[in-house]
């Protein structure tokens, strides 16, 4: 079944979706615009951290990516786990936050590389992600499911048909 839908507002069954496509997906990466207009993008990994409209991320506060994103607010991520077909696309304002207790609820023994003082570093703040709209799309990861499909198209001379779960939910306008 191939489906695309567009709904205003966040319903509970696309926030659970959206939560499960990512959630085993350790890095996004993080696009922004430079001065320049030139879009940028790097991996960046998503903090564990209940999902109520905002996606978390440790930064280093002088970083280019926070002096793009005081510039311009939008910002894309990107989730991919192609064994899995799972492909999420995710549009959002992003601001930085300099919250230690926040920090500390989100701190992970794999930051400490990145800031070896902790939550005490002077350089850490996290980066928060107003999710705005996602985009996904959710295929059977069977080989076989793929190949059937694949032979069909060849054979019968038709497109590929996407099998699995096309949509797009607008989640928040919020900034």
């Amino acid at each position: 079944m191939n489906s695309h839908t567009t709904s205003q507002g966040q319903s509970s069954e696309a926030k659970a979706t959206f939560v499960s496509l990512i959630e085993d997906i350790k890095f996004a990466m993080l696009t922004t615009v430079t001065a320049e207009g030139e879009l940028r993008s790097r991996p960046m990994a998503t903090l564990k951290a209940p999902f109520e409209g905002d996606l978390w991320f440790f930064t280093a506060d002088a970083s280019a990516k926070v002096d793009e994103i005081l510039n311009e607010r939008q910002v894309g991520l990107s989730y991919a786990a192609p064994d899995k077909q799972k492909y999420v696309s995710v549009s959002g304002l992003a601001s930085l936050v300099r919250d230690k207790s926040r920090m500390r609820e989100l701190w992970t023994p794999a930051a400490k590389a990145w800031f070896p003082e902790g939550v005490d570093d002077p350089t850490i703040a996290l980066l928060r992600v107003r999710v705005q709209a996602v985009e996904y799309w959710d295929s059977p990861s069977s080989k076989m499911v793929q190949l059937l499909g694949y032979l069909k198209s060849v054979t019968t001379g038709k497109p590929l048909e996407t099998v699995g779960e096309h949509k797009k939910v607008y989640v928040s306008n919020a900034p």
